[in-house]
Order: C-alpha cells, then structure tokens, then sequence
C-alpha cells in the first residue's frame, strides 16, 4: 500500500490486490510459521493480566499440537464443529489453534450465555466436542442429553499427557474455521460459517484502523506493539479484531479474565505499555465519564484506537483526541462481511461521527431496495459487493448461514450483500450511520435516527449513556422516548428531566428532542457490548396495549 501524503486513500484503494492463496489456515499463520522460527521460545503471544505469566508462540503451537491429538484421539474430523466455550485466557487462545490446525470448525461460545442459548447453538451446529474451563464444563455437562451428537467435554488440560507433535492438515482458504451465532432481530440465532481466507479480508482493516499495526517501526520483526481488548474472544470482534490478527503479525495480546471497568482498562494499560486497543463506545463513554484528564494518573502509550459496534459520537471523539492522546477510528462490519467500511487517521482523515471509508479491498455502497446505489446524502442500506473495484473476489464473505439457505438468499441483492444498517455516502466517500434499520423510525411524521440523540446527551455532564426508542402515541404514531443512564453521584429529578430536554433541543431539531425521559441503572446489552433498543421498545410497545 502506497503512503506518505495526507490522504492516501484514493491511491491505497486503487492500487490494493488481494492475494489469496489456494491452500491457507488461519491456525498455521497465526502461530505455527511463528513456532518455527529461531526466536519462537522468547517472542511472547499472550500475557496474563493479573498474574504476572506469559504464553510463548513455541508453547501456544506446543499445547495446541497436544490439543489436536486429543480432538484427533476422540474422532473429530475435517470440518466437525467443536465448541469452545472459555473466556479471554491462555488455554482459549490453544483451542483455537488445536482446532482450527486440525481442519475442523471452531465455534465459540460465550460465558455469559444462558442454558437454552448454549443448548440451542450445541444443537443447531451439531457439536461433536465441547473444550471447557472448569467454570462453563458442568453447564455444558448438563446439556448432553439434549445434545445427541455432543459426543465429550473435556478441558485443555486433558492433552498434557499427549505428544507435542502434530501435523496440520492442509486445508484450502474457502474451508470453513469458525461458525459464530449471530442474533438477528427476529427469529432463532443464525449460525454465520466464516472461512480460514476471511481472515486476509480482514487484515487491511485491522492494520488501517489500528494505524499500521505490524507496520511500526519494525526490526527484525519485533516492535513495542502490544494489543489489548475487552471484547470477548467469543465474538468476531474479540476473535477477529483482537486475538487473531495480533497473534498475525506475532505481537502479544494481553489476556484478561474479569468485569470491565474504566480503573481496570486504564491500570491495565500502563501496566503492559498497550499500544493498540478496540474499545466499545459503551466502554469509552464509561472511561470519559469516570477519568475527564487520566493523563493525570495514567501513564499511557496508546498509538491506535479502534470503536465499533455502535456510534462513537463527537464527545468520545473529541476525548480520545484531547485526553488519550489518539484519534479514534471507528470501523464497521458485521458477523458475516467484517471489518469493511472504517477510518485510518494516519493515512486520511477520520470525520467525528463518520463510519469512515470503505477499506482497501472492498467495495462498499448505499443502496435502495432494488439494489440501486443511492445518490450522495441519500439514507439507504450498507452493502459490499462480492468482488472488490478491479472486479476479483472480496474474501472477507461468510460461506453461509449454517443449514439456512433461505436466511443466506435474503441477505444477498444481486452481488451485493446487506448489512441491515442504513447510512448515507458523502461527496468524499464517508460514511454516516443511521442506524440499524430496526432502529430508525418516524415521530410526528419525522425520520428519526436515535445515535445522533443519544450522542447529544452524553455530551451532557449528568449523563453516563443513553438509548433512544420510539413510544407509541395515538395522535403522532410515536413520541422520542430516552433512557439515560446517569453518570456517578447523580441525582435524578424533573428539573434534571427539564434540563436535559433543553440541551437537545439547542443542539438538534425541534422534533427530535426527547418528549419524554427515564432514568434507569443500565441499559440492556447483547454480549457483544451493543445497546438492546429492541428490548426497551418492545417494553414501550407492551405498556401501551395496557
């Protein structure tokens, strides 16, 4: 990728080939060709945080190797899909590599999922295996016998006994390597089976958002470079913007098995010297409110920032820039077609609010119901094309959803795939998000996008975070509802109520002010770190009918 001017981006998109080799596995590139080298039993993959312990990529390949024996010794086969259901620790990181190396299909599984939801996603794929921690195995145990094909549970630990040696199975970049399940906003969850090659189509996006992580600066392949998350590496944005491309490039991430709070992830970051981080709006907002200055009491090395999963806003914006030191790069991508549209301030210009550009190698557009582009400035939905501006093949696309075709024919317009979130496209190639398309709605006969609103009142020093929601309403369809969580110390009362609603109506349109305000102790969130509009307007819509 060409650099060295302001704005790069025309010339970037222009001249990025993707090179996709027939033979590829995520585990082989991500740990073995680091194993192999001379330095393999110094050059860290993950550290602990909290207990002072490293993982080498020698002994990241050596456990996996003994893991893959034990998958092997117990029947899986290319392509069965075992189920790891462990947080962010040293042994999650082995059950990737042990299965993804073997030629079967990964699927994680989140800790914080509820008995019907494991049972569901161990059905719907068909597990043969389950690899546990001691926490989540006696919940997984007690599924067998919904179960049938779920064949063992076992532990990481059971392979200490096994040889350190295995040969990888050669698989071809289209394989499947992991099936993650995605909730949609109605219907069961739908399993998204991700090819080994969706990792190339993530890596542009990883290295721009991250500002040319595995790039900096360089010798002997070694930099200062450490990366850390709080995304659960049960989710893509866990395990595919976090743990597999810093595991890529052979720089550590750090490991962190426990509740997130702002005290943690600033301590945490000085403590190793994190240089790159993905952080949740959500998160952000909990940081800015808690440390307005932690340069104060922190020590901080950050040299990339990437924000997903909902809009940042200009207040959270403006923080990373003045306070943390970094431009944050908002990225945005889905279960299915990853890590797509974003920014990279290093190389071009990052717009507050702005979703970015699409990154090189993909081809992004807003497009209407029939698959049209739509003009400048006009909302329509997010979609990417199969094959990139030269024509070829974007390898960041999902195979499919796992035994539903029809789910996988209605995503597709055409070439274009959709993402079921609406924005609009500027002169210059920006992106500005709306809002899912489940999201937005109409209030007095006015289109409502609810981030621009919530983005308001976080600006606001009472309020900790926010969601917005139409309320049914018999004379104008609905009423702007907010939720607000308040920041600490806060009391809430109407005078509070008053003051809010006046800040948004100086700073947005008079329709969309908030006609009525809750203060509530948290806001509903999916596992991932996204806000659960749909719970709180279902809630609205319930109350309603009463």
């Amino acid at each position: 990728m060409p650099v060295g001017r302001r704005d790069d981006y025309a010339a970037m998109h222009a001249g990025f080939r993707w090179d996709v080799p027939e033979r590829f596995n995520i585990a082989d590139v991500c740990c073995a060709r680091w194993a192999r080298r001379p330095d393999a039993a110094s050059r860290v993959a993950i550290r602990a945080h909290g207990l002072g312990t490293t993982l080498t990529f020698a002994q990241l390949q050596a456990r996996a190797n003994r893991v893959s024996n034990l998958l092997r010794k117990l029947g899986v086969k290319r392509g069965d899909r075992v189920a790891i259901v462990m947080p962010q620790r040293f042994e999650t990181a082995v059950a990737y590599m042990a299965v993804l190396q073997l030629g079967a299909v990964a699927m994680p599984l989140s800790m914080l999922f509820g008995p019907e939801a494991l049972e569901y996603r161990l059905q719907n794929s068909e597990a043969v295996v389950a690899i546990c921690d001691e926490v989540s195995r006696p919940n997984v145990e007690g599924m067998r016998s919904a179960c049938p094909t779920l064949r063992e549970v076992v532990e990481v630990s059971a392979a200490d006994d096994l040889s350190p040696q295995f040969e990888a199975v050669a698989t071809k970049a289209d394989e499947g390597a992991v099936l993650i399940y995605t909730s949609g906003t109605t219907g069961p969850p739908k399993g998204a089976l991700i090819p080994h090659r969706a990792l190339i189509g993530n890596l542009p996006g990883f290295v721009c958002s991250q500002n040319w992580f595995g790039f900096d600066g360089r010798k002997n392949d070694k930099s200062d470079a450490v990366f850390w998350s709080p995304a659960d590496w049960a989710w893509t944005g866990g395990l595919m913007d976090a743990l597999l491309p810093s595991l890529y490039f052979g720089r550590p991430i750090v490991a962190y098995n426990g509740r997130f709070s702002p005290e943690l992830a600033f301590t945490l970051m000085q403590e190793h010297g994190v240089t790159h981080s993905f952080l949740f709006p959500t998160a952000l907002k909990a940081m800015m409110k808690a440390y307005p200055e932690p340069k104060k009491q922190f020590k901080l090395k950050l040299q990339g920032l990437m924000s997903a999963g909902e809009a940042v806003g200009d207040a959270v914006f403006a923080y990373c820039r003045d306070h943390l030191g970094v431009i944050v790069n908002e990225m945005f991508g889905q279960t299915e077609i990853n890590y797509v549209v974003g920014n990279c301030n290093r190389y071009w210009p990052a717009r507050a609010n702005s979703m970015g550009r699409p990154y090189p190698g993909h081809r992004v557009a807003v497009i209407d119901d029939e698959g049209n582009e739509c003009p400048p400035d006009v909302p329509g939905d997010v979609a990417v094309n199969r094959y990139d501006v030269h024509g070829h093949p974007d390898p960041i696309f999902f195979l499919g959803y796992w035994k539903n075709d029809d789910a996988t024919r209605r995503k597709y317009t055409g070439d274009w795939c959709r993402t079921g979130d609406l924005a609009t496209r500027d002169e210059d190639g920006y992106l500005w998000y709306q809002g899912r398309a489940d999201d937005v709605f109409k209030a007095a006969g006015y289109r409502i996008g609810p981030s621009e609103i919530e983005n308001c009142l976080v600006k606001h020093p009472a309020v900790a975070n926010a969601a917005v929601v139409p309320k049914p309403d018999k004379e104008r369809g609905a009423l702007v509802k907010a939720f607000v969580v308040l920041a600490p110390g806060v009391q809430p009362d109407d005078q509070l109520i008053a003051d809010l609603q006046l800040h948004v109506k100086g700073k947005l349109a008079p329709y969309e002010y908030p006609k009525e305000i809750e203060f509530i102790d948290a806001l509903p969130m999916t596992t991932t770190g996204k806000v659960q509009r749909r719970v709180l307007r279902l809630r609205e819509e319930e109350k309603a009918r009463y």
